[in-house]
C-alpha cells in the first residue's frame, strides 16, 4: 500500500486523460479552452501500464477525469482497460455530461461503476449562463438513463458561488426527493487564473451543513475509498446531500488520493507546485520502475494544501489536472 510520511494510505487514483474542455464555466475556463499546453496525452497503452502499477501497490479505485474526458474518442476503451486490471474494484468518471446520453450505455457496458456529473444549477437559463451551453435538458436525460441502467453511484457536483447559488439547496432537494442521486456542494477553490472570481464569489459550505442538520439530516460515516465529502441522509429523501469544504482545517487529514495529469505527471496534491513526470518510467515498460518513482515522489507529499493562505501552487485552472 502506498503511504506517506504522515501515515496516510492511498488507494484512489484520479487520472486525467485530457485537459481539453468544451465548456466555458465562469469559475474555471471563462474564456474557454486556450490550448496552451502540449496535447500528447497518455495513450491507452500508457494508461494501462500506469493503472496496473498503481493497482500493484493497493489502488482500488480509479476516477477518469479531464478537462472533459468524453472528448476522447477512446474513453470507453480506457474505462474497459481500467476495469480489467486485477485489483481495481471501482472505475468512475467525472464529466460535464455534454454527450452523456449518447455514451452512457457504452460506458456501463465497459464496466463503469460510478458517475459524477457537474451541474451547477437546475435552472436552464442559469446553467447556460455559467457554462456557455444550453445542454441541461440533454444532461438530465443522460442521468435518467444512467439510473435506468443501474449505475450504482451517481453524484452531481455543484460549485457554491455567490453569483449563482441562490436557492441552490432548495432546487436540488426537490430534485433528489425521489432519485438515488447524491448532490455534492463544493466550495469554490481559488486557482491561479481565478483569484478575482474567488474573491468575489467564495462562500462556505458550513451554512448548508447547519441547515441540513437543523432539518433532520444525518451525517454518514465515510467509506475507505470515499472522497473528502461529508455526506448526509434523510428518511424523507431517496437522494443524499454531500459537502466538500476544502477550507476546513482538517480537510487533508484523511487524504487518500493521488492525481496523474493527462501528460503523465504525478501530482501529490491538486494544488502542488508542479507534477513529477512518470512518462519515462511508463515507457520503460517496467512496473518496478514506475512503482519506485511513485513511492519516491510520496516522500515529498506535504501534510496539507495552503489554500487558506491563498497559495494555489501551479494550478492555473481546475481543468489542468481534473479537479
Amino acid at each position: 500500500m502506498l503511504e506517506d510520511n504522515f501515515g496516510r494510505q492511498f488507494n484512489y487514483l484520479r487520472l486525467s486523460i485530457t485537459d481539453v474542455c468544451n465548456f466555458s464555466c465562469s469559475y474555471c475556463l471563462p474564456d474557454g479552452y486556450q490550448c496552451d499546453t502540449p496535447r500528447n496525452f497518455l495513450t491507452l497503452d500508457e494508461i494501462t501500464h500506469l493503472v496496473s502499477a498503481f493497482a500493484d501497490v493497493g489502488t482500488k479505485k480509479v476516477r477518469i477525469t479531464g478537462g472533459e474526458p468524453c472528448l476522447r474518442k477512446d474513453v470507453v476503451d480506457i474505462v474497459a482497460a481500467c476495469k480489467s486490471i486485477a485489483g481495481i474494484d471501482e472505475v468512475a468518471i467525472t464529466t460535464n455530461g455534454f454527450n452523456l446520453m449518447e455514451k452512457i450505455d457504452e460506458l456501463v457496458a465497459a464496466g463503469l461503476d460510478s458517475l459524477n456529473v457537474s451541474i451547477d444549477s437546475l435552472n436552464p437559463a442559469m446553467f447556460k449562463l455559467i457554462t456557455g451551453h444550453d445542454k441541461l435538458k440533454n444532461i438530465l436525460a443522460g442521468i435518467e438513463r444512467a439510473i435506468e441502467l443501474g449505475v450504482k453511484s451517481i453524484k452531481i457536483n455543484a460549485v457554491l458561488a455567490k453569483s449563482f447559488s441562490t436557492n441552490h439547496l432548495g432546487e436540488f432537494l426537490t430534485w433528489i426527493a425521489d432519485k438515488p442521486i447524491t448532490v455534492r456542494f463544493i466550495e469554490l477553490m481559488e486557482t491561479g487564473d481565478g483569484a478575482q472570481f474567488f474573491t468575489q464569489n467564495h462562500i462556505s459550505g458550513q451554512a448548508i451543513k447547519a441547515q441540513l442538520l437543523e432539518a433532520g439530516w444525518l451525517q454518514l460515516v465515510r467509506g475507505k475509498q470515499a472522497g473528502p465529502a461529508q455526506e448526509f441522509t434523510h428518511p424523507d429523501y431517496i437522494g443524499r446531500i454531500g459537502l466538500i469544504m476544502p477550507y476546513s482545517p482538517d480537510f487533508c487529514r484523511t487524504c487518500n488520493r493521488l492525481r496523474v495529469s493527462a501528460l503523465g505527471k504525478l501530482h501529490l496534491c491538486l494544488f502542488s507546485e508542479s507534477g513529477i513526470d512518470l512518462r519515462e518510467t511508463i515507457n520503460l515498460n517496467s512496473q518496478v520502475a514506475t512503482i519506485a518513482a511513485i513511492r519516491h515522489a510520496l516522500d515529498d507529499k506535504t501534510v496539507s494544501h495552503e489554500l487558506a493562505k491563498r497559495l494555489t501552487g501551479g494550478t492555473k485552472h481546475l481543468a489542468m489536472i481534473g479537479g
